[in-house]
């Protein structure tokens, strides 16, 4: 029981580190540039998928934001076009704060439960032992 409290926790740190990585990578490009004729950074945004029975969450892919993103009038940027307008990610970056404080206190809980199930393990030792 304890190994398999363990192994879930482990799921769900897996999990909550790759949605960490997501939110990461978002907010680092929250202010990318490109030109009009090409793509805006397309945020990541992870899918969780629960376990089969008690197997724990696993990532079940990744959906991408629009690439279309938001045109902005920035005649100076040296990307702008002959309109004088450059694209940017459509990231929220109060959305993606959010994101980050969520998957950190979930990241937090399923670290405090692998501590937790390791320090009853020993306690059950101590007790064999004695």
């Amino acid at each position: 029981m304890t190994f398999d409290a363990i192994g879930i926790a482990g799921t769900g740190l897996t999990l909550h580190r790759k949605w960490l990585d997501a939110v990461a990578d978002n907010l680092a490009n929250v202010n990318t540039v490109t030109g009009t004729d090409g793509e805006a950074f397309r945020a990541r945004y992870v899918l969780a998928q629960a376990g089969e029975g008690t197997s724990g969450a696993y990532v079940a892919g990744a959906a991408f934001g629009d690439a279309e993103g938001r045109v902005v009038y920035a005649p100076d940027h040296p990307l702008a076009d002959a309109g004088g307008y450059v694209r940017y990610p459509d990231i929220d970056m109060a959305e993606q704060m959010g994101e980050l404080i969520m998957a950190q206190r979930g990241y937090q809980a399923n670290a405090a439960v692998v501590d937790r199930a390791k320090t009853a393990y020993e306690a059950a030792l101590q007790i064999g032992r004695s």
